[in-house]
């Protein structure tokens, strides 16, 4: 029996909890480009009506690197380029882009020294033409201060007169940006409700609110009209004594409209919930996550929350411990385990109004770099494994696994993490991988980091009845570019993703589809 044989046997062996499946998930390849911006982060990758596809991507320059403007391409729907453009401005804090009605929209936290007001400016242009024009669309009078956006929305200083955030909804519709500053001797925290024509839908003074707790906003929901925001976050306590039992804060749900606020809080004795989504169904809002019995960030399974759209009123709740299938998943045979740093990703609604979530186990460790006869300290982001669940439509958990993955990261985060796709009644994920996964146990497997050498993608199948199956899409004999998996294009409506490839000078589109695509290059 030849090597390659031996290799198939043993996998099927030891990843004995995979179940086999036909997985209908095929690609074709883009043609392969030059480029002339060996270092570069995308900042936005979206879709026209017209299914064209605008990438822009922040490029650097210099030593020590820093950014130096920002370069656009757009891609017909044969994956070919159509026409680039080079915005020559490096920006200060860009936050992300967005296409409405034609138009790109580049968004940015600038100061303006001279009116010392913090303002959230618009940079806009016609796809079609670019003529590049600014748009003040919010000003902030403040004094400057160092890291005034909150880069993560998990991490806010409320201590240094000046913190922003912006919160898009998953239809990239909408975007809240909250605002905590100083007038004079007085806290203001205000919020404020745009479409993404940049019309102001609403403001909201919530001061008043915070004489007592601090909000530190993780994800929104908004009601098809927009007249509605839902803010889900961290509400952390200023004066109350906390004892050796109790949390710093609690996580609260706020709903903003016309008529004013509502709030709902989640803190039963004994439950403390984490990485809590906001979801509208129907005429209802759900908030699915995670729970733990003790103050810290071990979890014990996952909490569910059913609530009156208009009033916030609790109506039904549901915590779910782990099931013994997903410890098994995760620790093998080990049963006084922590689960720990877990970060919300997606959502699915199946077509009977299940809910399908998943969540990443994301953590930052600080070390050190020896280079050029000095030391310094850098920072190393791990995603590490991925946790799915399906609830029914009542919040009862139906099942949940742990797929075990390793990936740690220094630089550009997009060729790190995954992309989950819901497709009917099942859950799919995109991830970087080395070349086969890795035995870790008697029925456990890892799929390891290998994006830097390896760029093999493979797609992990989670069937209605949890059921796990993989297999590899994409090969590094096929593709010699690591794909950037964990920020495509999505189209919901044709079922397709659509990933970019780079490395250096050279890039390439990756059309992924769940149907047969009959091209020289399917796999």
């Amino acid at each position: 029996m030849n090597s390659s044989k031996l290799l198939t046997l043993a996998l099927f062996l030891v990843a004995s909890y995979f179940a086999f499946a036909q997985i209908p998930v095929n690609y074709s390849l883009g043609e392969k480009y030059a480029d002339r911006h060996k270092f570069s982060t995308v900042l936005s990758l979206e879709q026209t009506d017209s299914n064209e596809t605008v990438l822009v991507r922040t490029y650097y320059g210099g030593m020590p690197l820093r950014p130096k403007g920002h370069f656009i391409e757009i891609y017909n729907m044969d994956m070919s380029l159509k026409k680039d453009f080079n915005y020559k401005y490096a920006g200060e804090n860009m936050i992300g882009g967005f296409i409405k009605n034609g138009q790109l929209n580049l968004l940015e936290l600038v100061y303006d020294i001279q009116k010392e007001t913090y303002q959230y400016v618009a940079h806009q242009s016609s796809i079609a033409e670019f003529n590049f024009s600014q748009k003040v669309i919010l000003s902030i009078p403040s004094k400057m201060v160092d890291n005034p956006l909150a880069f993560s929305k998990y991490e806010r200083n409320f201590k240094n007169g000046f913190t922003t955030a912006v919160h898009f909804n998953d239809e990239k519709t909408a975007f809240a940006i909250t605002v905590h500053h100083r007038e004079r001797k007085e806290e203001k925290y205000k919020v404020f409700l745009y479409d993404t024509s940049l019309n102001q839908r609403f403001k909201y003074d919530f001061s008043s609110h915070i004489t007592e707790k601090n909000y530190a906003f993780e994800n929104i929901a908004t009601s098809k009209d927009l007249n509605t925001v839902y803010l889900m976050g961290k509400a952390f306590f200023k004066k109350k004594r906390i004892t050796v039992k109790e949390r710093k804060f609690q996580y609260e749900l706020v709903k903003i409209d016309g008529s004013g606020v509502a709030t709902q809080k989640f803190a039963d004795e004994g439950r403390y919930p984490e990485s809590l989504k906001p979801i509208l169904i129907d005429n209802d809002i759900v908030a699915v996550g995670f729970y733990s019995d003790r103050k810290d960030n071990r979890y014990n399974g996952l909490a569910y929350f059913k609530m009156n759209s208009n009033s916030l009123s609790i109506l039904s709740k549901k915590y779910n411990e782990f099931s013994t299938q997903f410890m098994q998943d995760k620790f093998g045979r080990e049963v006084d385990a922590k689960i720990k740093n877990l970060i919300f990703k997606d959502i699915h609604i199946t077509p009977n109004k299940d809910i399908i979530f998943s969540a990443e186990e994301y953590f930052v460790t600080t070390g050190e770099d020896i280079g050029d006869g000095a030391t310094k300290k850098i920072q190393r982001y791990h995603y590490n494994d991925i946790v799915c669940a399906r609830m029914n439509a009542s919040g009862v958990l139906v099942w949940a696994r742990n797929i075990n993955k390793a990936e740690v990261t220094q630089g550009d985060e997009a060729y790190a993490s995954y992309t989950a796709f819901g497709h009917e009644n099942d859950m799919y994920f995109f991830i970087n991988s080395g070349e086969n996964p890795q035995k870790i146990g008697k029925e456990r497997i890892l799929f390891k980091q290998g994006f830097s050498r390896n760029p093999n993608v493979f797609v992990i199948k989670a069937n209605s009845n949890g059921d796990l199956s993989y297999k590899k899409l994409i090969d590094d004999k096929e593709v010699r570019l690591p794909v950037m998996v964990s920020r495509p294009v999505i189209d919901k409506n044709k079922n397709q993703l659509l990933f970019y490839a780079k490395r250096g000078n050279k890039k390439q589109l990756i059309n992924v589809a769940f149907s047969p695509l009959e091209t020289k290059d399917s796999k």
